[in-house]
């Protein structure tokens, strides 16, 4: 997989939100392979969806021919990074960081093709931050900043009314450490982080060129908010949505993609997929039953991701029995896998119902949705169908054939047919010959 620039690709697929100089950063993309790291703080075991973004931008930095670093906070969490919290992080011990390490490790493998295989490197800060001698840190690093120039930071500033502790004050010096560290130990000349972490970056790319007189640059990715509750994106009423399948089920990951907001599929396939970037336009424009399609398609390729495609597809399925699928017999133009899926997949976890042909071909529809459990009643079935909410095979129901027998349709004589009542309830119904 070959780009003639990789910077353009992140910023095109709206990875960007500040840079330290978008042509210089082009430039440096176009000229040499570029080695580029994001910081991760281990607080849990498990990664969650708000790490999803920087782990999708240092895939593609790895699938594009560069060489991107993980760079595990085992030092740095120790201290807490006080960027947009209101209070101080619980502080952990060396065990607690170790453990959350080992579990985080298998789910950046699942991004990163990791050296000795691959290029791509996962680091731990604590192999330089935990052997610091205080005072010559100090006079080596300390000298380089302003307090009054840190203070103006959003990470501080927004601490200063609810209380900053000195530990926390020095987050800001260790992580522009780390960036000076792996400057000059791995070549590395580019840090991305959250839109929150502006700050640390440039005063990583300055403490760079003050001690070494080098070019280092930075990116930071927006921060993403559920438009509906303005909640951080991956916040939900039960938590957060972790990647491991102990913490949050895959059918729960899935559904949480299945249930994004229609306005933002474009933008979140453009972000968490790795579909073509005009397709992810392409599905984004889609209304009704395609829109749903689309969702379903970023759920399953999101959950591939972290899961693979064996349990995305087994979530796929279990929603489609749960809730119906947005379009079972529909066509969308997709190199998603979830296309490998076949329509007998599909229809063989739908709920089916069988009737006698004989006695199916003299029902009127409305009668054939109450045996289809579709309807409580024939009043119920027949204002469905006359409202517009009733299909079969995909198709509305004209509201004048309500009468009409089934044994009518050319459907009947293939011997089944996909009844659906409103967005999301189906009923296989199979015409059985008489015995």
């Amino acid at each position: 997989m070959g780009f003639h620039n990789t910077y353009r690709l992140l910023r095109d697929r709206g990875f960007t939100y500040q840079t330290t100089g978008e042509t210089v950063l082009e430039d440096l993309f176009s000229r040499e392979t570029v080695t580029a790291y994001i910081g991760f703080d281990v607080t849990a075991d498990s990664l969650h969806v708000g790490h999803l973004l920087p782990l999708m931008a240092l895939s593609w930095l790895d699938k594009t021919g560069h060489r991107p670093i993980a760079l595990v906070g085992g030092g740095t969490s120790m201290v807490g990074d006080p960027s947009g919290r209101s209070q101080a992080r619980q502080l952990m011990t060396l065990e607690a960081i170790q453990a959350n390490q080992e579990g985080i490790r298998p789910q950046m493998a699942r991004f990163l093709t990791l050296e000795p295989q691959g290029r791509a490197l996962l680091i731990n800060n604590k192999d330089w931050l935990l052997d610091l001698n205080y005072v010559t840190f100090l006079r080596d690093i300390g000298r380089h900043f302003s307090v009054n120039r840190m203070l103006t930071a959003e990470c501080y500033k927004s601490r200063l009314e609810t209380g900053l502790s000195f530990l926390e004050f020095n987050y800001m010096l260790m992580q522009a450490y780390d960036f000076l560290t792996l400057y000059e130990q791995k070549g590395n000349k580019l840090q991305l982080g959250g839109q929150d972490q502006w700050g640390n970056i440039v005063a990583g790319v300055e403490l760079i060129r003050r001690v070494n007189g080098g070019d280092a640059y930075g990116i930071t990715m927006p921060l993403l908010i559920d438009p509906r509750t303005g909640d951080k994106f991956g916040k939900t009423n039960a938590g957060a949505v972790w990647l491991s399948a102990e913490r949050t089920s895959v059918f729960d990951f899935y559904q949480f993609w299945r249930n994004i907001d229609d306005q933002e599929t474009g933008r979140l396939l453009s972000l968490f997929t790795f579909l073509p970037l005009d397709e992810c336009q392409s599905l984004a424009r889609g209304q009704g039953s395609l829109i749903n399609r689309a969702k379903e398609i970023l759920a399953y390729e999101v959950t591939a991701l972290c899961h693979g495609h064996e349990a995305a597809a087994e979530a796929f399925l279990a929603s489609v029995r749960a809730f119906g699928a947005a379009d079972p017999d529909g066509e969308v133009k997709t190199s998603s896998k979830l296309s490998q899926l076949t329509a007998g997949d599909l229809a063989a976890n739908l709920p089916t119902v069988a009737l006698p042909g004989p006695e199916a071909a003299e029902m009127d529809l409305a009668q054939l949705f109450v045996r289809a459990d579709l309807a409580s009643s024939k009043g119920e079935a027949r204002r469905l169908i006359r409202q517009g909410g009733a299909y079969a095979d995909n198709a509305v129901i004209d509201p004048t054939a309500e009468n009409s027998p089934a044994g009518s349709f050319p459907w009947f004589k293939d011997g089944r047919v996909t009844l659906r009542a409103g967005k999301k309830r189906y009923k296989i119904v199979k015409f059985m010959e008489a015995v």
